[in-house]
């Protein structure tokens, strides 16, 4: 059985005691989880299901407002609160302290790298920037702050969203393949996890989501 499958059953238990926006939020993340876990081969396609399942769960009503990575950033925040077992951090400082180190790494997946690749900028701004970052996110690893190397992970991981869903990358490319593999492989972790916490959330203090299921739409 696998981890959405696990979950599904989970959900059925306690689904008609939740408020509607969190019962809709965890369906739809799992139903992009269970897809991804389908995915053995195409690297890009499992990364992009997988990032639409961290969407179905964090996306909010004032979505349109706030950038998606004030979004995610405060999202993990309220899973981490939540998290009394302490599963994401275990996941973050255990499993995935290798892949995340050479996430932090490369260069190919920070936003200002390739802003001064695209404005002609030949200063080393953008480095000053880089070598700052990964200062930030080690001491982060080192320190066992969680939210802080998490918030890192997914910057970087928008990055190469972006590139993708944008048409910045080549499907099945040999350029990026290091990324996405570590990519999906954190998000493949965390997903469960971060959804698990989710169902079993007690409270009603997540946000109405940017589009509710109306009948017939």
């Amino acid at each position: 059985m696998t981890e959405a499958e696990k979950l599904k059953d989970k959900h059925r238990l306690v689904r008609d005691r939740q408020p509607e926006a969190l019962r809709v939020r965890i369906h739809r993340a799992l139903s992009w989880l269970q897809r991804a876990e389908q995915e053995k081969d195409d690297a890009d396609t499992r990364f992009l299901f997988l990032w639409i399942s961290l969407n179905a769960a964090y996306a909010q009503e004032f979505g349109f407002e706030l950038s998606e990575r004030d979004q995610t950033r405060q999202f993990i925040q309220k899973v981490l609160a939540r998290d009394q077992a302490g599963r994401l951090h275990d996941a973050v400082h255990r499993q995935f302290t290798g892949p995340i180190r050479t996430l932090i790494d490369n260069k190919f997946v920070f936003e200002p790298f390739w802003k001064a690749m695209r404005e002609h900028d030949a200063s080393d701004h953008w480095e000053t920037q880089f070598s700052a970052g990964k200062r930030l996110a080690t001491r982060a690893i080192v320190e066992k702050q969680t939210d802080v190397v998490l918030s890192v992970v997914l910057d970087r991981l928008y990055v190469l969203r972006n590139q993708i869903v944008h048409g910045g990358a080549t499907w099945n490319s040999g350029a990026n393949r290091t990324q996405l593999r570590d990519g999906a492989a954190i998000l493949a972790t965390i997903m469960p996890v971060i959804i698990d916490v989710m169902i079993e959330d007690v409270t009603d203090d997540f946000e109405a989501i940017a589009y509710p299921l109306v009948p017939g739409g």
